[in-house]
């Protein structure tokens, strides 16, 4: 996050949500930070000296200071391509697809059944997590 942030910033000053916004573009999707992992590392990197903020229309404004600038130099360009290398987008858009496909289902269970199908459809989802997990520990 670090590393991404300082890259980021050699650009041009941004708000925080810039920042997510940015990487998730720049990473292809790939990875798309958090606001809990992006703004406790502007925090520490401001407390640090390497960035500073002013407030601009109620949102902060994160700016390299010198330093900021020496280590973001140092720093790699593009920390957010490694997020995206190696990824199989279709296996991961096929399994996309069936977990948006069971959460309809499941979805229209809930809005439609009666008590007995809810619970039944309960007992298939908890069924069907314990038999992932099985799959990972590659028992069956």
């Amino acid at each position: 996050m670090r590393a991404s942030i300082l890259a980021l910033l050699k650009d041009r000053p941004m708000h925080g949500y810039e920042m997510i916004r940015e990487i998730g573009e720049r990473s292809d999707g790939a990875w798309k930070p958090s606001p809990g992992s992006v703004y406790p590392t502007l925090q520490m990197l401001e407390d640090e000296g390497l960035i500073t903020s002013a407030s601009e229309g109620g949102k902060k404004l994160f700016t390299l200071t010198e330093s900021g600038r020496t280590e973001a130099e140092e720093g790699p360009d593009a920390p957010w391509e490694e997020a995206g290398r190696g990824v199989d987008w279709d296996a991961v858009n096929e399994i996309r697809q069936a977990g948006f496909g069971l959460m309809e289902a499941f979805g229209q269970v809930w809005k439609t059944g009666s008590a007995e199908q809810r619970q039944k459809a309960v007992t298939v989802i908890n069924e069907a997590r314990k038999k992932l997990y099985l799959i990972l520990a590659d028992e069956h």
